[in-house]
């Protein structure tokens, strides 16, 4: 039932569409100069370090080594050196992995696992945050930090649907959350939630004039005034108003917005909201997109256990890069095949299975489907009810 001529990688690359790459080859001209090592021997090479947790450039071209005789399976023809490989990471162009992430993602989108929580909301919600990555500076000298601490900062433009970013940009790790939030230029009618990291009335009258919704998060020490109280049904929400902001900040915005105080029963604390829409959402729907953005944590929590994102192979920002957007592509294929099996996989789990099992010649889906672990615990019920 599980065998299968092809490893469970070859499986796993198949799901790759090649005319996708294609395309982003042709319009980046990434195999131009690329001394026999074309761009997909490239990607291959780095999917593998990401699910099997390669510590380095030698860990990747000797596990890849280890199975030449089914490296053609992958589409390699030939067996990838260090030297090599460490050149195409150093010098080929990080936005064609980039391209090929948001290619693929637009077209499997609608495939991955769906979130729980819903919104009668036709526009894109987005999540908006950052997360830090520390960094030796001795080797990492360009991601400075603090004096002795270097680090690099994801600033992450995730997509509700789809739990899977829309938009990444990495910076030094000093460059601050507002700073980057105002050079981005976010579609027209879409919903941005974000934290407190970007309470900033500057950046919310760029949002405002972009025709930008928002939910932000703010502190209690905002100074407004009261237009209007509107009713509140639930008793989690403790206040529903219109406000000005006031005070030399607030003065920034010149307009109205509408300021939420909700309760959280769970951490027995409150929470308070100030967003742009003030007619179309009811104050519930403002306190569930706030809560709903707890994704883009689960999103961060689950690359940096799952991917190598926290150590990398190469000490440039172009294979810094390179190797992270080649996580995003590991992860969005991990992701589809999670929604594939009927079997419920925690991502952990399958990540784990994966990892032993790369090279084996077993059909991914009937695994995927019904786990040999599943009908380990289930034989022996089965084989006792015969006895009797």
């Amino acid at each position: 039932m599980y065998k299968s001529n092809l490893t469970v990688l070859t499986q796993i690359s198949q799901l790759i569409d090649k005319n996708i790459v294609n395309s982003e080859i042709r319009k980046y001209q990434a195999n131009k100069h690329s001394k026999g090592f074309p761009l997909w021997n490239q990607l291959m090479c780095m999917i593998y370090s990401q699910l099997s947790n390669a510590q380095s450039l030698r860990d990747i071209t000797y596990g890849i080594s280890s199975t030449a005789g089914n490296i053609h399976h992958l589409g390699i023809r030939r067996l990838p050196k260090r030297s090599t490989l460490s050149y195409a990471n150093k010098h080929r162009n990080w936005e064609v992995f980039r391209d090929i992430y948001q290619s693929m993602f637009h077209k499997m989108q609608h495939q991955l696992p769906k979130q729980r929580m819903k919104f009668r909301i036709k526009s894109k919600i987005y999540m908006f945050d950052s997360s830090l990555i520390s960094l030796s500076l001795k080797v990492f000298d360009w991601a400075k930090f603090r004096q002795r601490k270097g680090a690099l900062k994801l600033h992450t433009l995730l997509d509700y649907q789809g739990a899977m970013p829309e938009y990444i940009h990495m910076t030094e790790g000093k460059v601050g959350d507002v700073t980057f939030a105002r050079s981005l230029l976010l579609p027209k009618d879409s919903v941005v939630v974000a934290d407190r990291g970007y309470y900033d009335f500057q950046l919310m009258k760029q949002w405002n004039k972009q025709k930008v919704r928002f939910v932000v998060r703010i502190r209690n020490d905002m100074v407004y005034k009261v237009i209007k109280e509107n009713p509140t049904k639930d008793e989690s929400i403790l206040k529903d108003q219109i406000i000005i902001p006031t005070g030399a900040r607030g003065k920034e915005y010149k307009g109205r917005l509408r300021r939420v105080e909700v309760l959280d029963k769970e951490n027995d604390k409150k929470i308070i909201l100030l967003t742009n829409e003030r007619k179309n959402w009811t104050a519930e729907t403002i306190s569930k997109l706030y809560k709903a953005r707890w994704e883009i944590e689960l999103f961060f929590k689950d690359v940096k256990q799952h991917l190598k994102i926290k150590s990398f192979v190469g000490t440039t920002p172009n294979a810094v890069l390179i190797q992270i957007w080649t996580a995003m592509i590991t992860l969005l294929l991990l992701k589809y095949l999670k929604t594939k099996a009927k079997f419920g996989w925690h991502l952990s789990n399958l990540v784990s299975f994966i990892r032993v099992t790369l090279f084996a010649h077993i059909n991914l889906y009937d695994w995927l489907n019904e786990p040999i672990f599943v009908q380990i615990r289930s034989g022996p019920e089965k084989y006792q009810l015969t006895l009797f």
